[in-house]
């Protein structure tokens, strides 16, 4: 199986890249965040998770090996394949989707992730001993990103662009700081 793969990014589109190494394309699926710092001809490393299927192989491509290590957590679930896992984990970040699962705070998954009630509480019960916890998240600041991605929809941004904008905004300012940060990244 192929678990790591260092070459240059030959084309990307909204859901995966294509690296080129050792004169073959790799087709790898990305995370948005993922997907965003590559550019045509620019070198790229990636930790691989490669899915075998009947009619098909897909690999499905992380940062580092905390990412590969969730998204692998995260296949351990009923129900839940490559595709929902790579949708789950495109929503927000490892740390925050962690913290939630640590903490068994379903609301959060269902209003950030998108996923299902029933799918939340099963995620929750699964892993909720298997995530390590990092200090730097807490339940007020789960509650801060999931008011502020409230607070930009209620001003016309969709879902996914306000999920984005908040995305790399410091997880320690309040509810209103990371709005304000948010609509910055929105307006450039």
């Amino acid at each position: 199986m192929i678990a790591h793969i260092d070459g240059i990014v030959i084309h990307t589109t909204d859901k995966y890249a294509i690296i080129g190494a050792g004169g073959v394309g790799y087709k790898i699926h990305l995370s948005i965040d993922n997907l965003s710092k590559c550019h045509i001809g620019d070198g790229a490393i990636f930790f691989v998770y490669t899915a075998v299927r009947e009619n098909a192989i897909d690999m499905y491509g992380f940062a580092d090996i905390d990412e590969m290590n969730f998204f692998e957590l995260l296949l351990t679930i009923s129900g839940i394949g490559p595709k929902s896992a790579m949708s789950i984990m495109n929503i927000t970040t490892v740390e925050s989707l962690s913290e939630a699962i640590a903490t068994g705070d379903t609301a959060y998954l269902n209003k950030v992730s998108g996923i299902g009630k029933k799918t939340a509480e099963r995620i929750v019960i699964e892993l909720k001993d298997k995530i390590v916890r990092k200090d730097s998240y807490s339940s007020a600041s789960l509650r801060s990103e999931s008011d502020a991605l409230e607070v930009l929809k209620s001003f016309g941004y969709r879902e996914a662009e306000a999920r984005e904008a908040l995305r790399d905004v410091d997880t320690t300012l309040s509810t209103s700081q990371r709005v304000k940060e948010a609509l910055k990244y929105l307006g450039k």
